[in-house]
């Protein structure tokens, strides 16, 4: 019998009429991995990270129009694509801390961080580790506590192992998993997957703490309940008091809700990238800096 596994998307088809051609490409030695990751666009830089058992090529839906706008760092994370799975434990924590040091390794400073499903839950690690190097953070469907899944989902990803290597071989993942070094790793990568998904967790406490604005996305039919949607919204700020009729009160949170999709298709949506970039682009989510900071400051105090 077939399992399953409710959380990890499988390989989905690009949307773009041509091949994604990256402006540079390599591997930064962080933290004993060779973490690969491409460069697309110019501008302001955004690390996009995939969902689990994914690789860049299917984040295309989300690469070619947040590359017209910013510099986007696409990387795959350990054990997934051409980052190959080493004897390192596999755990949030790490990836988190793979993400600040790849902008250490590239000079960056600061970078939007953008994540989808495993990929989310890797950014919100680097946004609570590493709050000085995220300017923004987008989360799309993940949770911020393993009981925001819904049970059959919690089960799907404790159940994932080396017995379903054979089923997951036609991953994205699986079969960029025959060019690693050491190839027979596969097997193992996934016992250490399911250790981690099977794992329970709860960062509340550290989500209240974030002082970047953060945008949640889910799908309308997604496999995180619609209760822990809400609830991660009001540890943010959200959606927990009247804004006031001049949205003097509005939180630096944003939530959106994408109807149509499940988790398994949501990677695909036309909308996503829109909603991300509306985000980016909103003035409360984007600071001013220098002359105009000032300026906003001071309007501030006059206030008080």
């Amino acid at each position: 019998m077939k399992t399953k596994e409710p959380a990890m998307p499988q390989t989905t088809t690009r949307t773009s009429v041509g091949p994604l051609t990256p402006v540079s490409s390599g591997y930064a030695d962080v933290n004993g991995i060779k973490l690969c990751h491409e460069v697309y666009g110019e501008g302001e830089p955004l690390v996009l990270l995939h969902g689990g058992l994914m690789t860049i090529g299917e984040m295309s839906t989300l690469i070619e129009p947040l590359a017209k706008t910013h510099k986007v760092i696409a990387v795959e994370l350990q054990g997934h694509g051409r980052t190959a799975d080493t004897g390192r434990p596999l755990t949030m924590e790490t990836m988190g801390d793979d993400i600040a040091a790849l902008l250490d390794h590239l000079s960056i400073q600061k970078a939007d961080i953008v994540g989808f499903s495993l990929g989310a839950a890797a950014g919100l690690r680097t946004a609570i580790q590493h709050p000085e190097k995220v300017r923004r953070l987008v989360v799309i469907s993940n949770p911020y506590a393993k009981s925001g899944w819904y049970p059959e989902a919690q089960k799907g990803m404790g159940q994932v192992s080396a017995a379903m290597a054979g089923n997951m071989m036609q991953t994205p993942t699986g079969k960029f998993s025959r060019a690693w070094p050491e190839p027979q790793r596969f097997p193992q990568f996934l016992d250490k997957m399911g250790k981690m998904l099977g794992a329970s967790y709860d960062w509340s406490d550290d989500v209240k703490k974030l002082p970047m604005p953060v945008l949640l996305v889910y799908a309308d039919n997604d496999s995180i309940s619609q209760q822990h949607i809400a609830d991660f919204f009001a540890l943010l700020g959200g959606g927990i008091k009247e804004p006031g009729w001049q949205n003097t009160q509005l939180s630096k949170a944003r939530l959106a809700i994408i109807p149509g999709y499940s988790h398994y298709n949501f990677i695909t949506s036309i909308e996503l990238a829109p909603t991300i970039e509306k985000c980016l682009a909103d003035p409360l989510t984007n600071a001013p800096s220098g002359a105009a900071a000032a300026s906003q400051a001071s309007g501030e105090n006059t206030k008080q």
